[in-house]
Protein backbone atom coordinates (compact mmCIF):
# COMPACT_ATOMS: atom_id res chain seq x y z
CA UNK A 1 0.00 0.00 0.00
CA UNK A 2 1.47 3.46 -0.84
CA UNK A 3 0.48 6.81 0.25
CA UNK A 4 2.24 10.05 -1.70
CA UNK A 5 2.07 12.78 0.78
CA UNK A 6 0.51 16.30 -0.37
CA UNK A 7 -2.71 17.98 -0.61
CA UNK A 8 -3.62 15.52 -3.10
CA UNK A 9 -2.46 12.48 -3.64
CA UNK A 10 -3.18 8.59 -5.78
CA UNK A 11 -3.81 6.16 -3.29
CA UNK A 12 -2.30 2.52 -4.79
CA UNK A 13 -4.87 -0.15 -2.19
CA UNK A 14 -3.58 -3.47 -2.34
CA UNK A 15 -6.64 -5.21 -2.03
CA UNK A 16 -7.14 -9.13 -1.07
CA UNK A 17 -5.87 -11.98 -3.56
CA UNK A 18 -3.07 -9.95 -3.52
CA UNK A 19 -4.13 -7.82 -6.97
CA UNK A 20 -3.53 -4.11 -6.99
CA UNK A 21 -6.33 -2.16 -7.57
CA UNK A 22 -5.42 1.29 -8.65
CA UNK A 23 -7.65 4.23 -7.35
CA UNK A 24 -7.51 7.83 -7.11
CA UNK A 25 -8.90 9.66 -4.52
CA UNK A 26 -7.92 13.80 -3.73
CA UNK A 27 -6.94 13.11 -0.29
CA UNK A 28 -6.01 16.86 1.61
CA UNK A 29 -3.30 16.96 4.48
CA UNK A 30 -4.61 19.08 7.10
CA UNK A 31 -3.62 19.80 11.02
CA UNK A 32 -4.87 21.17 14.11
CA UNK A 33 -4.05 21.25 17.77
CA UNK A 34 -4.84 19.47 20.80
CA UNK A 35 -6.35 21.31 23.80
CA UNK A 36 -2.50 20.30 25.66
CA UNK A 37 -0.89 22.24 22.51
CA UNK A 38 0.07 19.16 20.89
CA UNK A 39 -0.20 19.10 17.02
CA UNK A 40 -2.30 16.45 15.10
CA UNK A 41 -2.22 16.19 11.74
CA UNK A 42 -4.67 13.97 9.81
CA UNK A 43 -5.73 13.54 5.97
CA UNK A 44 -9.36 13.67 4.70
CA UNK A 45 -10.65 12.29 1.46
CA UNK A 46 -14.73 12.83 0.00
CA UNK A 47 -17.05 14.31 1.12
CA UNK A 48 -21.17 13.60 2.65
CA UNK A 49 -23.47 14.70 5.15
CA UNK A 50 -21.91 11.59 7.87
CA UNK A 51 -18.17 11.72 8.38
CA UNK A 52 -15.98 8.36 9.50
CA UNK A 53 -12.88 9.50 11.78
CA UNK A 54 -10.50 6.29 11.83
CA UNK A 55 -8.09 5.76 15.01
CA UNK A 56 -5.40 4.00 15.13
CA UNK A 57 -4.08 1.84 17.93
CA UNK A 58 -0.63 2.54 20.01
CA UNK A 59 2.34 2.63 17.57
CA UNK A 60 0.51 2.43 14.53
CA UNK A 61 -0.59 5.50 12.28
CA UNK A 62 -3.11 7.12 9.99
CA UNK A 63 -1.29 5.28 6.89
CA UNK A 64 -2.70 2.08 8.40
CA UNK A 65 -6.47 3.50 7.08
CA UNK A 66 -5.03 4.65 3.84
CA UNK A 67 -7.09 1.79 2.14
CA UNK A 68 -10.69 3.63 3.83
CA UNK A 69 -9.90 6.66 2.60
CA UNK A 70 -9.25 5.73 -1.02
CA UNK A 71 -12.12 3.10 -0.95
CA UNK A 72 -15.15 4.77 0.80
CA UNK A 73 -14.61 8.97 0.34
CA UNK A 74 -17.13 8.50 -2.73
CA UNK A 75 -19.85 8.08 -0.23
CA UNK A 76 -18.59 9.64 3.33
CA UNK A 77 -16.12 12.30 4.81
CA UNK A 78 -13.26 9.98 5.77
CA UNK A 79 -10.60 11.33 8.10
CA UNK A 80 -7.71 9.36 9.36
CA UNK A 81 -5.54 11.09 12.21
CA UNK A 82 -2.10 10.88 14.02
CA UNK A 83 -2.55 10.24 17.50
CA UNK A 84 0.30 12.78 19.95
CA UNK A 85 3.11 10.82 19.35
CA UNK A 86 2.45 8.57 16.31
CA UNK A 87 2.96 9.77 12.67
CA UNK A 88 3.77 13.17 12.25
CA UNK A 89 1.87 14.39 14.89
CA UNK A 90 3.51 16.44 17.73
CA UNK A 91 5.30 14.05 20.74
CA UNK A 92 5.73 17.04 23.36
CA UNK A 93 3.21 15.76 25.46
CA UNK A 94 3.07 15.29 29.79
CA UNK A 95 0.75 13.61 30.14
CA UNK A 96 -0.06 10.03 28.32
CA UNK A 97 -3.81 8.26 28.03
CA UNK A 98 -6.53 7.55 26.56
CA UNK A 99 -8.23 10.29 27.71
CA UNK A 100 -5.63 12.63 26.33
CA UNK A 101 -5.78 10.28 23.17
CA UNK A 102 -9.95 10.92 23.00
CA UNK A 103 -8.92 15.02 23.01
CA UNK A 104 -7.03 14.04 20.14
CA UNK A 105 -10.12 12.87 18.41
CA UNK A 106 -11.99 15.75 19.54
CA UNK A 107 -9.94 18.52 18.56
CA UNK A 108 -10.53 16.78 14.48
CA UNK A 109 -13.73 16.52 14.93
CA UNK A 110 -14.59 20.26 15.68
CA UNK A 111 -11.77 21.73 13.24
CA UNK A 112 -13.59 19.92 11.15
CA UNK A 113 -16.69 21.34 12.35
CA UNK A 114 -18.61 17.43 11.68
CA UNK A 115 -22.29 17.35 13.25
CA UNK A 116 -22.78 13.48 12.08
CA UNK A 117 -19.96 11.15 12.99
CA UNK A 118 -19.30 7.29 13.51
CA UNK A 119 -15.72 7.03 14.90
CA UNK A 120 -13.70 4.11 14.50
CA UNK A 121 -11.09 2.81 16.47
CA UNK A 122 -8.69 -0.02 16.07
CA UNK A 123 -7.36 -1.71 19.35
CA UNK A 124 -6.42 0.91 21.93
CA UNK A 125 -7.67 3.67 19.85
CA UNK A 126 -11.50 1.78 20.69
CA UNK A 127 -11.16 3.24 24.15
CA UNK A 128 -9.92 6.48 22.95
CA UNK A 129 -12.95 6.94 20.73
CA UNK A 130 -15.22 6.31 23.41
CA UNK A 131 -13.22 8.67 25.53
CA UNK A 132 -14.25 11.19 22.48
CA UNK A 133 -17.57 10.41 21.81
CA UNK A 134 -18.46 11.22 25.54
CA UNK A 135 -16.83 14.66 24.40
CA UNK A 136 -19.25 15.38 21.57
CA UNK A 137 -22.39 15.08 22.97
CA UNK A 138 -24.84 15.48 20.24
CA UNK A 139 -22.41 14.45 16.99
CA UNK A 140 -20.88 11.05 17.24
CA UNK A 141 -23.75 8.49 15.51
CA UNK A 142 -21.99 5.42 17.50
CA UNK A 143 -18.71 4.14 17.85
CA UNK A 144 -16.95 1.12 16.01
CA UNK A 145 -14.00 -0.64 17.66
CA UNK A 146 -11.87 -2.83 15.39
CA UNK A 147 -10.22 -6.13 16.70
CA UNK A 148 -10.54 -4.83 20.33
CA UNK A 149 -13.61 -5.01 22.86
CA UNK A 150 -13.59 -8.43 22.88
CA UNK A 151 -13.75 -9.07 26.63
CA UNK A 152 -15.04 -5.93 27.53
CA UNK A 153 -17.90 -7.65 29.46
CA UNK A 154 -15.58 -10.17 31.50
CA UNK A 155 -15.76 -9.09 34.95
CA UNK A 156 -12.92 -8.27 37.21
CA UNK A 157 -11.53 -9.20 40.66
CA UNK A 158 -8.93 -7.27 42.57
CA UNK A 159 -5.98 -9.65 42.02
CA UNK A 160 -7.20 -9.76 37.85
CA UNK A 161 -6.56 -6.08 38.15
CA UNK A 162 -3.48 -6.22 39.70
CA UNK A 163 -1.90 -8.95 37.56
CA UNK A 164 -2.93 -6.99 34.59
CA UNK A 165 -1.64 -3.77 35.68
CA UNK A 166 1.64 -5.29 36.21
CA UNK A 167 1.84 -7.27 33.17
CA UNK A 168 0.84 -3.82 31.18
CA UNK A 169 3.86 -2.79 33.36
CA UNK A 170 6.38 -5.36 32.31
CA UNK A 171 6.05 -4.59 28.75
CA UNK A 172 5.92 -0.88 28.76
CA UNK A 173 9.19 -1.59 30.69
CA UNK A 174 10.08 -4.17 27.91
CA UNK A 175 9.30 -1.55 24.60
CA UNK A 176 11.86 1.26 26.71
CA UNK A 177 14.62 -1.49 27.35
CA UNK A 178 14.65 -3.69 23.93
CA UNK A 179 12.02 -1.80 21.41
CA UNK A 180 12.61 -4.05 18.26
CA UNK A 181 12.98 -7.35 20.62
CA UNK A 182 9.65 -6.34 22.29
CA UNK A 183 7.87 -5.42 18.71
CA UNK A 184 9.04 -8.59 17.24
CA UNK A 185 7.50 -10.51 20.17
CA UNK A 186 4.59 -8.85 20.07
CA UNK A 187 3.76 -8.98 15.86
CA UNK A 188 4.01 -12.97 16.86
CA UNK A 189 0.44 -11.99 19.06
CA UNK A 190 -1.06 -9.80 16.50
CA UNK A 191 -1.39 -11.93 13.26
CA UNK A 192 -2.10 -15.41 12.79
CA UNK A 193 0.68 -17.67 11.85
CA UNK A 194 -0.12 -18.15 8.04
CA UNK A 195 -0.88 -14.68 7.74
CA UNK A 196 0.83 -12.63 5.25
CA UNK A 197 4.97 -12.58 5.88
CA UNK A 198 5.71 -10.06 3.95
CA UNK A 199 2.61 -7.60 5.18
CA UNK A 200 3.12 -8.94 8.73
CA UNK A 201 6.84 -7.63 8.23
CA UNK A 202 6.02 -4.47 6.79
CA UNK A 203 3.66 -3.90 9.31
CA UNK A 204 6.27 -4.41 11.76
CA UNK A 205 8.50 -1.47 9.91
CA UNK A 206 5.50 0.71 10.05
CA UNK A 207 5.40 0.79 13.81
CA UNK A 208 8.93 0.71 14.70
CA UNK A 209 8.63 4.66 13.25
CA UNK A 210 6.70 5.48 16.65
CA UNK A 211 9.79 5.69 19.23
CA UNK A 212 10.29 4.04 22.19
CA UNK A 213 9.73 6.84 24.80
CA UNK A 214 6.58 7.14 23.16
CA UNK A 215 5.39 3.51 23.60
CA UNK A 216 6.63 3.35 27.11
CA UNK A 217 4.89 6.41 27.92
CA UNK A 218 2.08 5.17 26.19
CA UNK A 219 1.93 1.80 28.13
CA UNK A 220 2.43 3.07 31.45
CA UNK A 221 -0.66 5.77 30.66
CA UNK A 222 -3.10 2.84 30.15
CA UNK A 223 -2.36 0.25 33.19
CA UNK A 224 -4.98 1.83 35.80
CA UNK A 225 -7.41 2.67 32.48
CA UNK A 226 -10.92 1.13 33.04
CA UNK A 227 -11.99 0.28 30.09
CA UNK A 228 -15.66 -0.58 31.65
CA UNK A 229 -16.86 2.40 32.46
CA UNK A 230 -16.62 5.12 30.09
CA UNK A 231 -18.35 2.27 27.80
CA UNK A 232 -21.15 2.10 30.68
CA UNK A 233 -21.86 6.04 30.08
CA UNK A 234 -21.64 5.80 26.38
CA UNK A 235 -24.93 6.60 25.07
CA UNK A 236 -24.78 6.31 21.48
CA UNK A 237 -24.38 2.57 20.27
CA UNK A 238 -21.16 0.59 20.43
CA UNK A 239 -20.09 -1.70 18.12
CA UNK A 240 -17.02 -3.83 16.88
CA UNK A 241 -15.29 -5.19 13.43
CA UNK A 242 -13.15 -7.70 15.03
CA UNK A 243 -10.84 -10.69 13.54
CA UNK A 244 -10.73 -13.66 15.13
CA UNK A 245 -7.47 -14.49 16.39
CA UNK A 246 -9.31 -13.75 19.91
CA UNK A 247 -12.86 -15.04 20.84
CA UNK A 248 -15.18 -11.85 21.32
CA UNK A 249 -17.70 -12.20 23.88
CA UNK A 250 -20.83 -10.44 22.67
CA UNK A 251 -22.55 -11.85 25.70
CA UNK A 252 -20.26 -10.15 28.09
CA UNK A 253 -19.94 -6.99 26.86
CA UNK A 254 -23.82 -6.68 26.53
CA UNK A 255 -23.54 -6.72 30.54
CA UNK A 256 -21.42 -3.59 30.28
CA UNK A 257 -23.15 -1.88 26.60
CA UNK A 258 -26.61 -3.88 26.17
CA UNK A 259 -26.67 -2.63 22.96
CA UNK A 260 -23.08 -4.26 21.93
CA UNK A 261 -22.50 -6.19 18.93
CA UNK A 262 -19.68 -7.20 16.84
CA UNK A 263 -18.81 -8.23 13.04
CA UNK A 264 -15.80 -11.31 13.54
CA UNK A 265 -14.25 -11.63 10.82
CA UNK A 266 -12.70 -15.14 10.26
CA UNK A 267 -8.98 -16.24 9.20
CA UNK A 268 -8.31 -12.43 10.61
CA UNK A 269 -6.06 -10.66 12.87
CA UNK A 270 -5.95 -6.95 14.75
CA UNK A 271 -5.41 -5.23 11.76
CA UNK A 272 -8.54 -6.59 9.45
CA UNK A 273 -8.75 -3.53 7.72
CA UNK A 274 -4.80 -4.45 6.18
CA UNK A 275 -5.10 -7.64 5.76
CA UNK A 276 -8.60 -7.85 3.58
CA UNK A 277 -9.41 -4.30 3.27
CA UNK A 278 -12.38 -4.88 0.50
CA UNK A 279 -14.09 -7.05 3.11
CA UNK A 280 -13.41 -5.32 5.45
CA UNK A 281 -14.61 -1.63 4.02
CA UNK A 282 -18.11 -3.76 3.22
CA UNK A 283 -18.77 -4.15 7.16
CA UNK A 284 -17.79 -0.81 7.45
CA UNK A 285 -20.62 0.55 5.20
CA UNK A 286 -22.60 -1.97 6.06
CA UNK A 287 -22.52 -0.78 9.83
CA UNK A 288 -22.68 3.49 9.24
CA UNK A 289 -26.04 2.52 7.55
CA UNK A 290 -27.45 1.02 10.19
CA UNK A 291 -26.27 3.32 12.77
CA UNK A 292 -27.48 5.90 10.35
CA UNK A 293 -31.11 5.00 10.80
CA UNK A 294 -31.30 4.26 14.24
CA UNK A 295 -30.16 7.59 14.83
Amino acid sequence: MKRLAGAVVSLAVLASCGQEVQVTTPVERKQCLAPDGVTIVYSVAGAGETALVFVHGGLADRTFFDGQLAALGDRYRVIALDLAGHGESGTDRKAWGLPQFGTDVKAVVEAENLTRVVLFGNSLGGPAAVEAALLLPGRVLGVVGIDTFQDLGHPQTPEDARLAAEETRKRAEAFRDDYQGAMKGMMKALFHADADPTLVAETEQRMLKTSSAVAYAMLSGVIDYDWQGPARRLTVPLRAINGDLYPTDIEAARKVKADFDAIVMTDAGHYPMLERPEEFNRHVAAVVEALGTTK
